[in-house]
């Protein structure tokens, strides 16, 4: 049975501006019953995220040096491959690879950096008992885009199978049980790069969630397909009623694996005074898609710190959502580790129930197209996702979207 927990923020008329006041209210459901445990396979975890870009050399350089992940592996003409350069980057266990095709008339790839501009194509993960995860899909109806196959070199072998999920977005799910190479097989290795030594380190660690945004009345039909095709479970939802400024709104359900490492937030707009972000994202990205990545740090000061001297831009709140947050913290029996002042210096936000907290904070586009951003989380006996961030985020990202004309 989910477990409801509500949360209410007020913010007042201001005496300065005499802005109409907002009322902002945050309600988040925690489902406690995961349902029986799969006995077809098992998802491990984030394996990799593929991106189709128009340069892929270059946006992989571009995450090197602003982000602080490193070369990992790379596939092309060297290797052999004639159609796609593929460029692979590490981050500690995160790994983005690349993808630009070499040809005018190739139509795959070329056609969804059109339609979508940059963007994440596939979200691999790893699994084990692949045969059995794919006879269940089939089972189910999934729609196979790459029944299993195999690759191999000398470092062993890789089984594969890749399935469509919501808008032109795909999962790999990767075995890699018998494989003992850095990436896959048939990658050239290669070598750290000239900055990283020059540069702080990014101290990002994982993927810690994958937001997909949907059309609006999409939401709990791709909610039904994780259920359905991968037996995810619903692990925490908000929606419209509860979670609005004066101008927009969203609703969201977070997918998890039964072991709750993969975890896959699923959005949707709803009506407001004036378009939100998930209707620019889904305008702008031609569909639905992947929005944000959430990397997990264990010292989430250090690497924002790291990030900005890289050259990385995050949105900015106002102060006056500090001054709010220590008047609540007073009556709370948490108690933040971290200097508050830092916190507000480097613009992080933080979010917390009885248990513990989370801090977070959001960049800016990684593209001109208002598509994808990143997301740095470093929780602290927190499992949730920033509800209570909700209204400041949604505020500075509607300050964005008035800079651009989309609001």
């Amino acid at each position: 049975m989910p477990k409801l927990i509500c949360l209410r923020f007020n913010v007042c008329r201001s005496s300065q501006t005499d802005e109409p006041s907002l009322t902002f209210f945050v309600s988040k459901t925690s489902y406690s019953d995961k349902g029986p445990k799969p006995t077809n396979g098992k998802f491990l975890y984030f394996d990799h995220l593929t991106f189709y870009v128009g340069n892929a050399k270059q946006a992989a350089s571009y995450y090197v040096t602003r982000l602080g992940f490193q070369p990992l592996a790379y596939k092309g003409l060297e290797t052999g491959n004639r159609k796609y350069a593929y460029h692979v980057v590490r981050q500690n266990k995160i790994i983005f690879q690349f993808v630009s095709p070499y040809e005018s008339d190739e139509k795959e790839v070329n056609h969804h950096i059109t339609k979508h501009g940059d963007g994440v194509k596939d979200v691999a993960f790893a699994v084990e008992n692949l045969d059995g995860i794919v006879a269940h899909a089939k089972k189910q109806g999934a729609k196979i885009v790459k029944d299993i196959w195999e690759e191999t070199d000398t470092n062993g072998k890789v089984r594969f199978a890749t399935i469509q999920t919501y808008g032109d977005t795909t999962h790999t799910l990767v075995d890699r049980s018998s494989y003992r190479g850095l990436f896959l097989p048939g990658y050239l290795n290669l070598t750290e790069d000239a900055l990283g030594k020059k540069l702080p380190a990014g101290k990002l660690d994982f993927i810690d969630h994958v937001v997909g945004n949907q059309p609006d009345h999409h939401m709990e039909s791709v909610a039904k397909w994780y259920e359905n095709i991968l037996q995810f479970h619903r692990f925490w939802s908000v929606d419209d009623t509860q979670l609005h400024t004066e101008y927009s709104a969203l609703r969201s359900i977070v997918m998890a694996n039964w072991e709750e490492t993969i975890k896959m937030p699923i959005n949707e707009p709803a009506a407001g005074k004036k378009k939100s972000q998930i209707q620019e994202y889904v305008d702008y990205y031609g569909g639905a898609g992947v929005q944000h990545i959430a990397l997990n740090t264990q010292d989430i000061i250090t690497s924002v710190r790291n990030l900005k001297a890289r050259g990385i831009e995050f949105l900015q709140v106002p102060d006056t959502y500090y001054d709010t947050l220590r008047q609540k913290l007073k009556h709370s029996k948490v108690k933040v580790v971290e200097e508050l002042d830092i916190l507000q210096e480097l613009k992080i936000l933080i979010d917390y129930d009885e248990d513990g907290y989370l801090l977070q904070i959001f960049t800016k586009n990684m593209q001109d197209r208002p598509t994808l951003f990143i997301e740095v989380i470093q929780r602290r006996n927190h499992n949730g996702f920033g509800a209570g961030n909700f209204k400041a985020l949604f505020e500075a990202i509607e300050m964005e979207q008035a800079k651009r004309g989309n609001l």
